[in-house]
C-alpha cells in the first residue's frame, strides 16, 4: 500500500518564507502586536497552518525540534515536518532549538526547555504555541519594542502561565522566547518583555 501523500506547503517558497520571516521578526521586535502569516496551504491535523508556516521558515536539517504529545502522536504531522524542514525530532525538550505545542493547556513548564547559558543565551529554546485567539486583553506588556505599555491576551494557555512568563523575564538574558500562532496570525513575548495583569 502506498503511504499517504504529503500535502504541499508554500507554492512560492522564496517569497512566502521571506514574508513569514518578516512577520516573525516584527512580532519579536514589537511584543504583543499581532501580525499576519502568509499561509494558504493545508496541513495534517492537528498541525495548524500558522505554526507550520513558522517552522517551515525557521527550521532546517540542523534544527532539533520537539513536539508535544498531541503532535508527536500524529505520523502525518511528523512526516510533514520532516519532509518540509528536514529537522530532526527530539524527545528531550532541553535539547530542542524549537518546540511546537498544539495542546497549550497541557504544555510543559517553560523551565523544561533549554534556558541558554551565560556565554550562549541564544542557545535557548524558542517555543511556538498553537492557539485559538490572540484577541484578549488579560495582560499588560512593557519593555523593549513597546512604547509605554500594551495590552495583550491569548487563549488557551496553561493555568499560571503569566507567572511563568514573569519568572522567565526575571532570568533574562537567559530564558525562552515564546511565539503564538493562530490559523493566520502571529504574536510574540520575548524573554525581555515584562508581563503584568491588566488593570
Amino acid at each position: 500500500m502506498k503511504p499517504p501523500a504529503i500535502s504541499p506547503a508554500f507554492h512560492d517558497v522564496s517569497r512566502q518564507s521571506q514574508a513569514v520571516f518578516r512577520a516573525i521578526m516584527q512580532a519579536m521586535a514589537q511584543p504583543g502586536r499581532t501580525g499576519l502569516l502568509d499561509t494558504g496551504f493545508e496541513t495534517p491535523a492537528p498541525l495548524a497552518p500558522g505554526a507550520a508556516a513558522i517552522l517551515l521558515t525557521l527550521a532546517d536539517f540542523e534544527t532539533p525540534l520537539w513536539l508535544d504529545a498531541t503532535l508527536s502522536a500524529s505520523p502525518a504531522t511528523t512526516d510533514y515536518l520532516r519532509f518540509h524542514t528536514g529537522a530532526s525530532l527530539v524527545s528531550d525538550p532541553q535539547s530542542a532549538a524549537f518546540a511546537l505545542i498544539a495542546d497549550a493547556e497541557r504544555a510543559p513548564p517553560l523551565t523544561a526547555f533549554s534556558q541558554g547559558t551565560p556565554d550562549y543565551p541564544d542557545r535557548s529554546t524558542t517555543l511556538v504555541f498553537q492557539v485559538g485567539s490572540l484577541d484578549g486583553q488579560d495582560w499588560r506588556l512593557a519593555g523593549p519594542g513597546i512604547k509605554g505599555e500594551t495590552v495583550f491576551g491569548v487563549s488557551p494557555l496553561p493555568a499560571g502561565f503569566m507567572q511563568q512568563l514573569q519568572e522567565n523575564n526575571a532570568c533574562a538574558p537567559l530564558g525562552v522566547d515564546v511565539l503564538f500562532a493562530s490559523q493566520t496570525r502571529i504574536a510574540a513575548i520575548p524573554r525581555s518583555t515584562r508581563i503584568m495583569e491588566a488593570r
